[in-house]
């Protein structure tokens, strides 16, 4: 179930950061003036965490509860830095910071809260 989870976090955060620089420019979304719109942060706020927590329900270490935020991390500064062909795909704005700071937070978040309950001996994990 772990490895499920972790190739979860893994696809996630590939289609989060290719589809980040979508913008209202009228080719896929609806034009409106040709801002950007990077709904994929909306997408790690709400998953990350949601990984995390299924994760820990799974997990008899906090390492293991941890693994989804660590792929997901880890999948983005290798995909982001060094991507097909070499290319850099992290963009050098706001938007890189946001992703990062709406998946990371709140899966951090999460873990603990996992950490919480395993000292304070809510959970026999």
């Amino acid at each position: 179930m772990l490895a499920g989870i972790a190739v979860a976090a893994f696809v996630l955060a590939v289609l989060e950061l290719f589809f980040l620089p979508l913008r209202l420019d009228g080719t896929l979304l609806p034009r409106a003036d040709d801002l950007p719109f990077p709904i994929t942060v909306l997408v790690a706020i709400v998953t990350t965490p949601l990984l995390v927590v299924a994760a820990s329900r799974h997990a008899h270490r906090t390492l293991a509860a941890v693994s989804p935020l660590l792929v997901w991390i880890g999948t983005l500064l290798l995909f982001g830095l060094f991507g097909p062909g070499g290319d850099v795909v992290l963009l050098n704005d706001w938007r890189t910071l946001v992703l990062f700071a709406g998946g990371a937070l709140p899966g951090a978040i999460a873990v603990g809260a996992h950490m919480g309950r395993v000292a304070g001996g809510g959970d026999d994990h």
